[in-house]
């Protein structure tokens, strides 16, 4: 495989929390003419310096992805798609930017996406090296190798998958729990045939992108009905999720964890509170550790203004729970970590008995 910078090993003391200024969207208030909040990432990070849970010396800087990394999962032709502005209009659902020169274009918009992308690839090494790491940004559900939508340009959840595969002994069966409002087309085009990953997608039903084709690679499908509460939703996220990893051992969980399924949200359709989202993410959370399974979070959609207070919210009460360590598993780098070998232990242990 290529040499790439997205898997340096970032100093000892940091955080496994992957952000970059560059992640944010902003130009001549073209942003504003969508839904969504173009500098929630930003946001996110803030409210976690003010709680005195992070410092910008303390977390992972993402770099941007380059198009040899992209290449791992994207065909040439759809990354040379991506250099008419048109295509880049249609996929973030930002028509005025159809009208922009394509640099200003690549510069603006392609490359925040490409630095999110960046992000969740270092995450995923991240992830299998602490037990858990969180990118602020990424979560690209709709984008597969050669298509994107629904303002996903790149495929970064499977890229990150395809990463740890190639890249990183040990790794050879991922589970991905998409638990963002819209069903994740993109990563379930990617892997429909791969039984080395296993799919569980919660969404509303009645909402883009009703991939009928993608949902034949889901493993565990939980379709909602518009305006599912609190109660129901976690109830199900709760029974699927340990389920999910009953059913199939990962070496990782990549959680999607889109904020888009918030009560109002104009795209999302259901009806879910500030709190149930912290529960849901605990949900998830304590699934994974309570196995020895590291996890990768994503935010993926989200498109209200105070959805980055609700994001910082959910990673502060994880950490209040004991469920994000700080300090590096007790291995030396490059050794199988050692919920690795535990685990492996309990395999062998459970085969005598």
């Amino acid at each position: 495989p290529h040499r790439t910078e997205l898997y340096e090993e970032p100093p000892p003391g940091c955080w496994p929390i992957v952000y970059s200024p560059d992640y944010n969207i902003t130009f001549m208030g073209l942003e504003k003419l969508h839904p969504f909040d173009a500098g929630k990432w930003g946001k996110v990070i803030n409210f976690l310096k003010e709680e005195k849970l992070i410092a910008d010396d303390l977390i992972v800087q993402a770099r941007e992805a380059t198009d040899e990394d992209l290449l791992v999962v994207h065909t040439r032709r759809y990354l040379n798609k991506l250099k008419w502005s048109f295509v880049v209009a249609t996929i973030t659902e930002i028509p005025p930017v159809a009208f922009l020169p394509n640099f200003v274009v690549q510069r603006k918009v392609l490359k925040p996406l490409r630095t999110q992308t960046g992000g969740t690839i270092m995450a995923g090494k991240l992830a299998v090296d602490r037990g858990w790491a969180i990118n602020v940004g990424g979560g690209f559900h709709h984008c597969s190798s050669d298509k994107g939508g629904g303002f996903c340009a790149y495929a970064d959840i499977t890229l990150a998958i395809k990463f740890l595969f190639e890249r990183v002994p040990g790794v050879s069966r991922a589970t991905i729990i998409d638990l963002d409002a819209h069903q994740g087309n993109g990563h379930e085009r990617d892997f429909m045939d791969d039984p080395r990953v296993y799919i569980m997608d919660a969404y509303n039903r009645y909402i883009y992108p009703g991939d009928g084709f993608a949902k034949r690679a889901i493993k565990r499908k939980v379709e909602l009905e518009w305006g599912t509460e609190d109660t129901e939703y976690l109830q199900k996220v709760h029974t699927h999720v340990e389920g999910a990893l009953n059913e199939f051992q990962p070496d990782i969980v990549v959680y999607n964890a889109g904020t888009d399924i918030l009560d109002g949200d104009p795209l999302g359709g259901l009806a879910i509170s500030p709190q149930g989202i912290v529960k849901r993410d605990e949900v998830v959370f304590r699934a994974a550790r309570s196995r020895g399974i590291p996890v990768l979070m994503v935010t993926s959609g989200g498109y209200q203004k105070r959805t980055a207070r609700i994001i910082a919210d959910s990673i502060l009460n994880l950490h209040s729970l004991g469920l994000l360590h700080r300090n590096r598993p007790a291995c030396a780098l490059g050794s199988p970590s050692l919920q690795h070998m535990v685990r492996d232990a309990a395999k062998d242990f459970s085969s005598l008995s």
